[in-house]
């Protein structure tokens, strides 16, 4: 009889685990609530994040304009992830913000009231997509001028069937903000341009010196007017030739002084020779 009990006591217990456990008990009051969510854009490739991850509930997306109805994507709809990617979703000109819902799972059979959510920042994708680093080449041209041409950045849209790089996009808004200096030293000097080149002709021809270049767009505020800066490249130091070392008379000098020395001492061994010679019958004379 007391195992009985004991048995019947136990799969009562369960039975109320499973049920308190199961997801179709849930009440939406318990569904957590989304955290951090934020934007992180890089050369217009835009996702939402948020945290944390879901159990036994779904992550819904709501976005939408300034004033606008509010839209989802298909694939940031009841999902278990924790990001959307909303790159094509976008127009990059407008203001959006975006809501992340919290929802059970479609198999729980509770009363649909308001989920909770968590609201993001606006964002602009042309004001706040962070510009990644440029590539640039380093050249130096017949008259000795120093020529960086530069790699305007690809972004992640496309038109056309084309992918657009960012002078598509901010067109003369794009200028490059270029830091150089010489090889081995803190100082370093700016240098904005308009165009995707820059020429440098007022440098030391013997010296090495050594760029960076970033995207600048000065109609952004603050610190998004500037892109990331690019890896540095050094010039290489050029090897003069002894006659532009140190220059034609110093040369000539130097060689008509050589030559002053090699006369001297053929003319001092002349005249020792000379003298040996006159000295030398005396000697034998002696001798007799």
């Amino acid at each position: 009889m007391g195992i009985q009990t004991v048995i019947c006591s136990a799969l009562f217990l369960a039975f109320l685990a499973l049920v308190n456990g199961s997801p179709a008990s849930m009440d939406v009051g318990k569904l957590t609530k989304a955290t951090n969510v934020s934007w992180t854009s890089y050369n217009f490739k835009t996702i939402l994040s948020w945290g944390p991850k879901p159990v036994n509930y779904t992550y819904t997306v709501e976005f939408s304009r300034t004033n606008r109805d509010k839209q989802r994507n298909p694939h940031c709809i009841r999902s278990t992830e924790t990001e959307c990617d909303l790159t094509n979703d976008l127009d990059i000109n407008e203001v959006y913000s975006a809501e992340v819902l919290s929802e059970p799972l479609p198999s729980m059979n509770i009363d649909q009231v308001e989920p909770p959510y968590s609201r993001s920042k606006i964002f602009r994708p042309y004001d706040d997509t962070l510009i990644g680093r440029p590539q640039f080449t380093l050249t130096v041209s017949i008259d000795k001028k120093l020529v960086l041409t530069i790699q305007d950045p690809i972004t992640a849209l496309h038109k056309d069937n084309r992918s657009l790089n960012i002078r598509d996009i901010f067109k003369k808004n794009l200028k490059y903000k270029v830091a150089y200096s010489k090889a081995g030293s803190t100082g370093k000097k700016i240098k904005v341009v308009e165009e995707s080149r820059a020429e440098f002709n007022r440098l030391d021809e013997d010296q090495s010196y050594c760029f960076s270049v970033a995207a600048y767009i000065p109609n952004r505020k603050g610190d998004k007017r500037l892109g990331e800066w690019s890896l540095p490249k050094c010039s290489p130091q050029e090897s003069k030739s002894l006659f532009e070392e140190y220059g034609l008379a110093v040369i000539g000098g130097a060689a008509l002084a050589t030559l002053a020395f090699v006369i001297a001492v053929i003319v001092l061994i002349v005249v020792c020779c000379k003298r040996a010679q006159k000295q030398t019958p005396t000697a034998k004379e002696t001798i007799v």
